[in-house]
């Protein structure tokens, strides 16, 4: 969860913060007559992938340093040992190159992330280890292996840059045309106020409509890599037993950073944002595999 909430997070802020600062510098705004719509394709590709690309980059990092996971080098204790064992077991069962294990402090959660399949990050917190058994553990780790093995961070990217790409596109042509209703017949070298707020105002409305398409696909995801959990463990009771627990947690387990993300999904507008389906539609979908 958390590496699909930090790469969308990331991903925005840089789209945002690109497509302002090109803008301010006249890239990408219409000049006098009509719009070319083959540059502002190229400049909304550009800014779009560019951002969904960098956080993609960062990823691993940024899951380090924001959750405070510290790596097992070398195992200091039997737990440690048998993390690292069942992870590198996992990882040759996917095919993938040894991903590095870490443990951060907080509640009940693990993560996967990373740009390359052969040089991930599977992370879990001592919260998960000390409320599951390892039956459980296992079947987590299995999930956050088969989202490296299924490329989900590399599939994620190329989706949010598709989007990214049509929300800065749509964007500005909705823009200049707010902008040339409100010029009338006046004639200027370059777009007005009318323009830049149109664009900005857009930008975040179809961000909003773009992060429900990114959250959709983010859900199908977890439904596969539930079942790519089942075939690595050739069962799939571990993995419903596993999120039985978790949707048996209180509301609050997870920490504050990561309340947004809805690990459990939820009703009404919020489960359109949800990365994660409810924990019930996941358990049914395994109970429906054979």
């Amino acid at each position: 969860m958390k590496r699909i909430i930090l790469f969308i997070a990331t991903n925005l802020a840089v789209m945002l913060v690109l497509s302002i600062v090109l803008s301010l510098l006249g890239i990408g705004r219409p000049g006098p007559g009509n719009m070319q719509m083959g540059s502002l394709l190229a400049f909304a590709a550009v800014v779009g992938f560019t951002g969904s690309i960098i956080s993609l980059l960062m990823s691993k990092p940024m899951a380090k340093w924001s959750t405070g996971a510290r790596v097992i080098d070398a195992p200091s204790n039997s737990t440690e040992q048998w993390l690292v064992s069942t992870v590198q077991t996992l990882a040759q069962r996917a095919g993938i190159g040894m991903p590095e294990v870490a443990v951060y402090d907080g509640e009940p959660n693990a993560f996967a992330t990373g740009a390359f399949k052969n040089s991930a990050l599977v992370a879990v917190s001592t919260g998960l280890l000390q409320n599951m058994n390892r039956d459980e553990v296992e079947a987590v780790l299995g999930h956050e292996v088969a989202h490296i093995a299924n490329g989900d961070m590399v599939t994620m990217t190329l989706i949010q840059g598709v989007v990214n790409t049509f929300v800065v596109f749509f964007a500005r042509i909705v823009g200049s045309i707010v902008d040339k209703a409100l010029s009338g017949n006046e004639e200027r070298r370059g777009p007005g106020i009318g323009y830049t707020i149109t664009v900005f105002v857009c930008e975040l409305l179809f961000g909003l409509v773009a992060s429900m398409i990114v959250a959709w696909f983010s859900r199908q995801r977890e439904f596969r890599a539930d079942a790519g959990s089942a075939k690595l463990l050739g069962s799939t009771v571990p993995m419903q037993h596993a999120l039985a627990r978790l949707g048996g947690m209180e509301p609050g387990a997870l920490p504050q950073n990561m309340a947004a993300s809805g690990i459990s999904g939820g009703g009404g507008w919020s489960a359109l944002f949800s990365t994660h389906p409810p924990f019930e539609e996941r358990i049914a979908a395994l109970q429906a595999l054979r």
